[in-house]
């Protein structure tokens, strides 16, 4: 169940709830000072179609008490424009301070976020080398919990965005950058790509799932697992064909030879509930579309064509969905 898809005013975190209480506190003092303004201008409207006919003869000497009032209305603007501004200054400071804080130390869950043109590679790391694992598209986090992000680029500058959870922040090549995020409530929120970095820019899309701890303990175990070992014939001669086409070049299924990482990790690519980024959700017929014509789907990246026979086809997709 999604919960307000890419919704910064729908915070799920308190990453989200500095966000959403600076904005709010903006909302409202700006449309206090507009009300303002707006009334001020119809008074003034008023006085003036209320004055005799229009004087052009200039004041040269105005009267004092008039220009004393119209000083100290203006006095009075300039100072409540600057404590306005002031209060903006710290509210945004103390915001900005709240998200940028390291949590490392209050978790032993740290994630590595890669970006590629145009996908997520996401690497479990943990002191225990058999509990690190790849995905891709899809962060399970468990509820409650402050959870490290490793953040980097592998190609061109991206960013990584969950409006519900936390502000963005940008993955550069050659540089490292970390932010953190916490669910306070179970749900799937939807992240993206927030800067340019290509065609299928729109199409970069991923999801996080905020779960119980347990649900996420038995998803984790799930999936350090190496892939399921097919069973049936058909199951069988779709591995075979895996193995034997241009798939194991650019995909790693863990169990398997195939052990390339240019494309992303297939060992448990039928647990996802997408597939291409986010792009479709993850059915046969949608499978099938993305591993026959992938650029009829996301034009420009970088899997090819696969012109194989209708029974292989039919065989690759019945290993690919036992690969759960």
């Amino acid at each position: 169940m999604t919960e307000g898809i890419q919704n910064a005013l729908n915070s799920a975190g308190p990453q989200a709830d500095n966000i959403a209480g600076l904005w709010w506190l903006m909302f409202v003092v700006c449309t206090i000072v507009f009300v303002l303004v707006m009334i001020a201008l119809l008074l003034a409207i008023k006085k003036r179609t209320r004055e005799p006919q229009f004087d052009s003869t200039p004041i040269l000497e105005p009267q004092p008490d008039q220009e004393r009032r119209r000083r100290n209305v203006v006095v009075t603007c300039v100072a409540i424009t600057a404590i306005v501004l002031f209060v903006f200054l710290i509210a945004s400071f103390s915001a900005g301070r709240s998200m940028s804080a390291q949590t490392a130390s209050k978790t032993g869950l740290t994630i590595d976020v890669t970006g590629f043109q145009w996908w997520w590679e996401i690497r479990y790391q943990d002191v225990d080398a058999s509990n690190i694992f790849t995905t891709a598209n899809e962060i399970h986090i468990p509820v409650g919990v402050p959870v490290t992000l490793n953040l980097r680029a592998n190609d061109v500058i991206h960013s990584f965005w969950v409006p519900n959870l936390a502000g963005k922040k940008d993955l550069i090549p050659g540089k490292a950058n970390t932010l953190w995020i916490q669910a306070n409530k179970p749900g799937v929120y939807r992240g993206q790509c927030a800067e340019y970095c290509g065609l299928q820019h729109a199409h970069m899309a991923f999801w996080v799932v905020a779960e119980s701890q347990e649900q996420f303990n038995a998803w984790r175990q799930n999936q350090t697992q190496t892939s399921v070992t097919p069973t049936t014939d058909s199951q069988k001669r779709g591995q075979q064909v895996f193995l034997s086409s241009t798939c194991v070049m650019c995909h790693t299924i863990n169990g398997t030879p195939a052990a390339s990482n240019v494309g992303p990790n297939l060992t448990h690519i039928a647990s996802r509930n997408t597939i291409a980024a986010a792009t479709l959700s993850n059915t046969r017929d949608h499978l099938y579309q993305w591993v026959k014509d992938s650029q009829s789907v996301k034009p420009g990246n970088r899997m090819p064509q696969h012109n194989l026979a209708e029974a292989d086809f039919q065989a690759l997709l019945d290993y690919l969905q036992s690969l759960k």
